[in-house]
């Protein structure tokens, strides 16, 4: 099992959708985020947040892996500086609170 985070612009989540329902991703979580990043000259160092969104999803390694592949042949980014990033991280393991072993309720 891997976990997928994607990053992206608010104005992206349509995009980001339409990649999800491709590879059949239904259960996921997507929150707002506030990115920031360094400013230009006259910006005193920042530059205002952006109106991003973290989404996060649980998948089989294979249909990560396709996942990951839409994101990077992925064109026509809201803004081409700032594109969707994806990142793929392992899951060492996986509980549920309360739960108790299928040997202990029988």
């Amino acid at each position: 099992m891997k976990l997928v985070i994607l990053m992206y612009l608010e104005d992206d989540t349509a995009r980001v959708e339409k990649l999800l329902a491709a590879h059949q991703v239904a259960a996921y979580t997507a929150i707002p985020v506030e990115g920031h990043g360094l400013g230009t000259a006259g910006w005193y160092g920042k530059v205002a947040p952006y109106r991003s969104r973290m989404l996060m999803a649980f998948l089989p390694a294979t249909k990560a892996a396709e996942l990951l592949a839409t994101v990077t042949s992925c064109t026509g980014c809201s803004d081409p500086e700032h594109p969707i990033h994806a990142w793929q991280v392992g899951v060492e393991a996986s509980v549920t609170s309360g739960a108790r072993a299928a040997t202990e309720r029988t």
